[in-house]
């Protein structure tokens, strides 16, 4: 039986990484399930902006930085657009980096036993593993590699529910929306870790490469694995919550990540939980480690009309992976780095999601194929959101916002 997956599943290994993990954790620990809802809005809203930019992939065969450069009008504002994404991509997923290898190095570690092997020999090792995929050059390798991730990571954390045994009437209450006593932040911490800007290039360059030019029934697969993937990313997000909240709500526990809650769930649930929670952070950092500098990549090479998996993306890419490595193994401070990706980051989200809207209404562009006016209402809405969490991540870089 054919699998409902395709490049989606590469969106959902990408924001199914450590800080993802880490956001969910802290959010079941702290507050229970009442939550569960800003997971259920994210989830939602990424679909809305990723069937788009698919769409966009397919119909047309470009990527997202190519109809961006296009769209850009006068040579300055090409070059301002070009050194914005350059920022928040490729600079900024190099910095990320070093959270994915990290995160991914202490997943193995809840797996094998905290000093069983030196965590910068697995950093090292993952690393390797990633840049070789990265150097295979075939897209369908790893689009089949960053699939069989995400069904990792989904019975991992689907067997660490079944295994806590969560309160079904706690967690329907928790689809209600409402923001408990100090859980705004950590609400809105659980939306910006789901929508990220990085995946509408991803998705439009997979896309392209998987269906671009290819007729209507590739326009029905593409949106079908967009909500299929996106969705079954949403639900590994909510898996993770509902553990946390099934096993340490109320605990009194300190918890600052996910590798803190395998080990907090051992004494309670057995090692099979331990193990489970373990094998998926460590799904969760490795697809993330191969994806950020994949989407770079994509990123880099369109702006600069480079063809895709050419020398300079496979330059791109093992850039950026051999800058989250070097971070990871020495113990780097990436903290100023990471700061400027996020002000880039909190200008490019909502300057992407209004120029995807604007280009999803050009029938030059897209023909028959543009926005209805139900998809421009809720793409409208989702933008609103993308303003917010742009300014928040601005306003955080700054030392304003916690």
């Amino acid at each position: 039986m054919k699998l409902p997956f395709g490049p989606g599943a590469l969106v959902t290994a990408a924001f199914i990484g450590p800080g993802t993990v880490t956001a969910c954790t802290l959010a079941g620990a702290n507050f229970g399930y009442a939550l569960l809802w800003a997971l259920v809005f994210a989830t939602a809203a990424t679909i809305i902006l990723q069937e788009m930019s698919a769409r966009l992939g397919v119909v047309t065969g470009k990527g997202l930085g190519e109809a961006l450069m296009a769209g850009a009008g006068n040579p300055a504002l090409k070059f301002a657009v070009a050194a914005l994404v350059v920022v928040a991509l490729a600079l900024g997923n190099a910095a990320y980096q070093a959270g994915n290898l990290t995160g991914a190095a202490l997943g193995g570690e809840a797996l094998m036993g905290a000093g069983a092997v030196d965590r910068r020999v697995v950093v090292g090792a993952l690393a390797l593993i990633a840049g070789l995929f990265l150097l295979s050059g075939s897209y369908k390798l790893l689009e089949r590699v960053l699939i069989g991730l995400v069904i990792l990571m989904s019975l991992a954390f689907a067997g660490s529910v079944l295994v806590t045994r969560p309160d079904p009437a706690a967690l329907i209450g928790g689809l209600v929306p409402r923001v408990p006593e100090g859980g705004l932040f950590t609400a809105i911490a659980l939306i910006g870790t789901t929508i990220v800007p990085y995946n509408l290039f991803l998705h439009a360059s997979a896309a392209r490469e998987r269906w671009g030019g290819a007729g209507e029934s590739a326009l029905r697969d593409a949106q079908r694995d967009t909500q299929v993937s996106v969705g079954l990313g949403g639900l590994i997000s909510i898996f993770i919550l509902v553990t946390a909240a099934a096993s340490l709500f109320a605990s009194g526990l300190t918890i600052r990540s996910g590798a803190d809650l395998a080990a907090a769930i051992e004494p309670a649930y057995g090692p099979l939980a331990r193990h489970l929670v373990g094998t998926g952070l460590l799904a969760a950092g490795l697809s993330s480690a191969i994806t950020a500098p994949l989407a770079a990549a994509y990123a880099v090479c369109e702006l600069t009309r480079q063809p895709p998996r050419g020398a300079v993306f496979r330059g791109v890419a093992l850039a950026v992976l051999a800058v989250g490595t070097t971070i990871a193994l020495l113990g780097f401070n990436p903290l100023t780095v990471i700061l400027t990706a996020q002000v880039a980051n909190g200008i490019l989200l909502p300057a992407v999601a209004i120029f995807l809207l604007i280009a999803m209404n050009r029938r030059s562009l897209l023909g028959t194929h543009v926005n209805t006016p139900v998809q421009n209402v809720l793409g409208g809405f989702v933008l609103l959101v993308t303003i917010g969490l742009g300014a928040r991540l601005i306003l955080r870089a700054a030392g304003v916002w916690p």
